[in-house]
């Protein structure tokens, strides 16, 4: 099965990918996969962004459907792609904003990118799928804690980690 991890940039996924790899799971990074496969697109200078072909994408993950067993991929993106589950990793705005900084984000786009979260930008697109769709804040969770949780999601557990567990909305005043 493929399992889609994705989140608005800054809530974690790039470090529980890395947690889930050490620990054996094999995890697709999107971002290098449409690198390394030709698929970046124009760059749209407006948003600091390229453009990417999802269709284009989606193919280009063939193999990994076929694969024994479950595959994670990893990215903003993921949630557009044919998988059998999808985990939005979810993140306090104040915390992702802080996050976001100390990665040389300028302010626009931190407030962009937390506007976003805010709203459940990524989750309302994911739960526009027929695919299920789970939510994990990981704010205050360790790396390892948010991995096991996914896991969990993984192999059938999803109590607790519905569409809706998660509620930014009382930070809109803030952002807004």
């Amino acid at each position: 099965m493929l399992v889609a991890v994705t989140g608005t940039p800054g809530t974690g996924k790039t470090s529980v990918a890395a947690e889930l790899r050490s620990r054996g799971c094999e995890v697709v990074d999107l971002g290098r996969h449409i690198r390394e496969n030709g698929l970046l697109g124009e760059l749209d200078e407006a948003r600091d962004t390229h453009e990417v072909d999802l269709d284009l994408l989606n193919e280009s993950l063939e193999e990994y459907r076929r694969k024994e067993g479950t595959v994670f991929m990893e990215g903003h993106l993921s949630h557009f792609m044919d998988c059998g589950s999808i985990v939005v990793l979810r993140c306090r705005p104040d915390v992702l904003a802080e996050r976001l900084r100390a990665r040389g984000y300028g302010e626009e786009k931190v407030r962009e990118n937390v506007q976003s979260e805010v709203l459940d930008v990524i989750l309302c697109e994911a739960t526009d799928s027929d695919i299920p769709v789970h939510e994990v804040d990981c704010t205050s969770a360790s790396v390892e804690e948010t991995a096991d949780e996914i896991l969990s999601i993984a192999s059938g557990e999803a109590e607790g980690h519905l569409p809706g567990s998660v509620d930014w909305s009382s930070e809109m005043e803030i952002w807004f």
